[in-house]
């Protein structure tokens, strides 16, 4: 399997496990009384299925996106390049050719 499919899968189940917690967070912690609405409904369950994957969806693709630039960092050494530095020029007057406009009003 090549590195960047494993690198992928792994991240995508870290952010559907960090999901997990998060939903289970939201109803222990009863946010706008989300643990009665759940308890009390016949379809509680597809309410906290429809959290867990829509923010497993959310927190996999930030998960992927922060785990992405680590990846492309060379294993040893601190991964930076020294910077080369930018030549600047000395400011320099531009000279610009103004003509006087005629400011009659004409109505």
């Amino acid at each position: 399997m090549p590195k960047l499919v494993r690198l992928y899968i792994t991240q995508v189940c870290i952010g559907f496990a960090l999901s997990a917690g998060f939903v289970a967070l939201l109803v222990l912690s009863n946010v706008g009384n989300l643990a009665h609405l759940i308890g009390s409904s016949p379809i509680g369950w597809l309410a906290v299925f429809m959290l867990w994957f829509f923010n497993g969806i959310v927190f996999a693709g930030v998960q992927f996106a922060l785990a992405l630039p680590r990846a492309s960092r060379p294993e040893g050494g601190g991964g930076r390049r020294p910077r080369t530095p930018v030549a600047h020029s000395d400011p320099m007057a531009i000279p610009v050719k103004v003509t006087p406009r005629n400011h009659r009003m004409t109505h």
